[in-house]
Formats: structure tokens, sequence, C-alpha cells
């Protein structure tokens, strides 16, 4: 039996630039498949942050309010009730901090993703998202 090899003799060609692109190739999928997730994480890392804070603005001291008929923070409420609301709301995510004044809540949070397919590679194997978010209590005219 005999075997066409063409005029230039290209065998073994098409195996040379399967060994040379699949690695591109997979980085490329790497990229589009990992940096969705990174998107993705980023957007529920915000999306956590901001729920925190809205919870922890709604601790409104009711006797101050009564009092002066301007809505103040109970502190230490706001602040339990911005941390609760994280430690519940996503398990990957992780309160960096949740600090409340008498007139807002500010809320850190770190989501912590692992890597699909860039993961193969050293020290590409997770990464870390953070978000933060500020709100402030509002009643009466003030409200949206």
């Amino acid at each position: 039996m005999r075997t066409w090899h063409g005029p230039g003799g290209d065998r073994g060609t098409v195996s040379l630039y399967v060994v040379m692109f699949a690695p591109i190739v997979l980085m490329l999928a790497g990229l589009l498949v990992d940096g969705g997730l990174a998107i993705h994480a980023r957007q529920r890392a915000a999306d956590v942050a901001e729920q925190a804070a809205r919870a922890g603005a709604n601790q409104i001291d009711e006797a101050a309010l009564r009092r002066t008929g301007d809505p103040v923070l109970d502190t230490g409420r706001a602040r339990s009730a911005a941390c609760a609301l994280v430690r519940r709301y996503d398990s990957e995510a992780v309160p960096v901090s949740c600090t409340a004044t008498t007139d807002r809540v500010d809320v850190t949070v770190r989501l912590t993703v692992r890597s699909q397919i860039l993961g193969i590679i050293p020290g590409l194997g997770q990464f870390t998202m953070t978000s933060a978010a500020t709100a402030h209590p509002v009643t009466g005219e003030g409200a949206p």
C-alpha cells in the first residue's frame, strides 16, 4: 500500500498545530468562563452588600424618632442586622466590615470563588471580589 505525503512532506503538521494551539484555546475558554464567574461574583458581592446595608438602615431608634422626628439609627442593632444578613444571604459571602453611625450603615463584603478552568494554573485557583455599600435611614417626606 502506498501513501501519498505530498510534495513537501507535510507529515505531522496538523499534530504540531494541535499541540501549539490547544493551550491557547484552553486559556481563551478559561478567560471566558472564569471571567464570567468573576463578573457574576462582583455583582453578587455588590448585591449582598447593598441588601445588608439596607437591613441595617431599617434599625431606627424609635424613641429618638418620636422625640426628635429625625430617623436615628440604633447603631448596635444596625451593625448586627447588617452582618447577620450577609451571613444568611450567601454562604460564600463574608462580612469584612459592618459599621454603623447614627445616620448611616457601611457594609463591605468579600466573596471568594473557585476558578473552573484556569484553576489548573498555579496561583489562579480562586479569586476574591470585594464590594461595599452604604445606606441611610429615611422616613416620611424624604422617602423615595
